[in-house]
């Protein structure tokens, strides 16, 4: 049908060796997304890196839900670059600048156990530019959507966001990369364009925040009556 599959691995369970057998099945490729990755063995990383599927973490969510830390060093050291996520928003930041620290600071502490443990042949301390990547261009990539947008260049989508440089909570600034991944948050955004549409002006939003939120209640409300978690006011019930 032309569908990309999503699935998630290691989320629920332990997953190694799932993912080497469905890629020996020829099941893997680049049609393919695969979510968190907890738990992975070489073997089926090794699957992963070889069939060109790709590969979603949600850092912040999978450590606060106990899935355990990420296996970002062991996906990277097979050249395999993540994209990066929220998936539940409940447990875990709605926005990028927290699943670009999350991911770089788990990998700066995996190299720094090791070190600490004596083991030889470390890899090297993630930069603040491959991390960026993973948010923009690769998590594009990871999306279905390689060639549409996640970079500025000809040929791609207008989707744009511009950055406030003066905020205090990064100024002075000596490394722009860095100052994005390590230092900036949603206070910076300032301009927001999807498609060459504007979203943000100068820090406010130019949709209608009042209908999202109704909306959001009115899906709760249809979701918490419809599991029984509530009983509807319509039913004559208590709340």
């Amino acid at each position: 049908l032309g569908l990309r599959i999503h699935a998630h691995v290691g989320s629920e369970s332990p997953s190694g060796g799932v993912i080497e057998s469905v890629g020996e099945r020829g099941l893997l490729g680049e049609d393919v997304t695969l979510v968190h990755c907890s738990e992975l063995d070489d073997a089926d990383v090794g699957a992963i890196a070889l069939s060109g599927a790709s590969v979603a973490l949600a850092p912040a969510r999978q450590m606060a839900a106990g899935l355990g830390p990420p296996p970002i060093q062991q996906l990277t050291g097979r050249d395999v670059r993540p994209g990066l996520g929220i998936d539940d928003e409940r447990l875990a930041p709605g926005d990028m600048f927290a699943q670009m620290r999350a991911t770089i600071s788990v990998q700066h502490a995996t190299v720094f156990d090791r070190k600490l443990a004596g083991k030889a042949g470390l890899p090297r301390l993630m930069s603040t530019r491959e991390v960026i990547r993973f948010a923009t261009v690769d998590g594009a990539k990871v999306a279905g959507l390689r060639g549409v947008t996640g970079s500025l260049e000809p040929g791609m989508q207008a989707d744009v966001i511009v950055l406030r440089a003066d905020r205090p909570n990064i100024f002075p600034v000596n490394d722009p990369i860095g100052a994005v991944v390590w230092g900036m948050d949603t206070s910076n955004v300032d301009w927001v364009f999807v498609g060459g549409r504007v979203l943000m002006r100068q820090g406010v939003l130019e949709g209608d925040v009042q209908r999202a939120r109704s909306l959001a209640a009115t899906a709760r409300q249809r979701v918490a009556e419809a599991s029984g978690i509530v009983v509807s006011a319509a039913s004559g019930g208590a709340g």
